[in-house]
């Protein structure tokens, strides 16, 4: 599999602190991949930075052969990047459906005239996004009327309707039981089946493990190892990062 992103160098700066300092990586198009590391290890600002709300300080960000570093996040998204958010922050006041439709008209459908035909294909879209990821009895409903797990299945939805070629899935489990943490895992499996490629950043280990095929850790800015699943939970600088062991 070829690569659709290079992350080559990427170092970020706040004032003296480093937050990334000369960061690489590569991920082909299709691929599950898992990024971990203790809070404050540049999980974060590294995403953001492949998304397009924070620049990085040195380095190059080339998504489908193209850089993209200095692009604004919404050029990004229009080229197929799409992320979810940690905390869930859908317009309270409108229900799930039409929460889809925001993205739809002003990234998928962006310079379309609007009619009825086109705000129909929309409403079509945006019911089979939200078949797709098991939300579509819940059309009507208000979003501030949502459970937690709604909440993270209807920000999925929301970065769905960007079309996305490569999903960064953050925290989508966080404060989840055990069997909503399954529900979540099996609809990002079921992306994935569709050719989207996935980052899940994710600190419910045994999620990451189980749906990534190769997983990167960071710690203060760095990689301190790369490889599959088994060989990250065995790495003795993965253990001291976490445990502090």
């Amino acid at each position: 599999m070829s690569a659709l992103l290079k992350i080559r160098g990427v170092s970020k700066h706040f004032g003296g602190f480093a937050a990334l300092t000369e960061v690489s990586i590569e991920i082909a198009g299709g691929e599950r991949f898992g990024l971990i590391g203790p809070n404050g290890s540049g999980k974060t600002t590294l995403i953001n930075c492949v998304a397009g709300s924070l620049r990085n300080d040195a380095g190059s960000i080339v998504f489908d052969g193209e850089e993209v570093s200095r692009l604004p996040a919404y050029q990004r998204t229009r080229r197929g990047i799409a992320r979810s958010f940690q905390i869930p922050r859908p317009f309270a006041s409108m229900s799930v459906l039409e929460n889809l439709m925001v993205p739809l008209e002003y990234v998928a459908h962006r310079g379309l005239v609007v009619t009825r035909k086109t705000e129909a294909g929309a409403q079509d879209e945006a019911m089979a996004i939200l078949r797709d990821i098991g939300l579509a009895d819940k059309a009507a409903t208000p979003s501030n009327r949502l459970s937690q797990v709604e909440l993270r299945k209807l920000e999925l939805a929301r970065a769905m309707a960007a079309r996305p070629r490569l999903l960064i899935s953050d925290e989508a489990m966080a404060g989840l039981s055990s069997n909503e943490v399954s529900e979540v895992l099996e609809i990002l499996f079921k992306l994935n089946r569709t050719g989207i490629t996935i980052i899940m950043i994710e600190h419910i280990m045994q999620a990451v493990m189980k749906f990534s095929q190769r997983v990167v850790c960071l710690d203060a800015g760095q990689i301190i190892c790369e490889g599959a699943p088994a060989a990250i939970v065995a790495n003795v600088d993965v253990q001291r990062a976490y445990l502090g062991a």
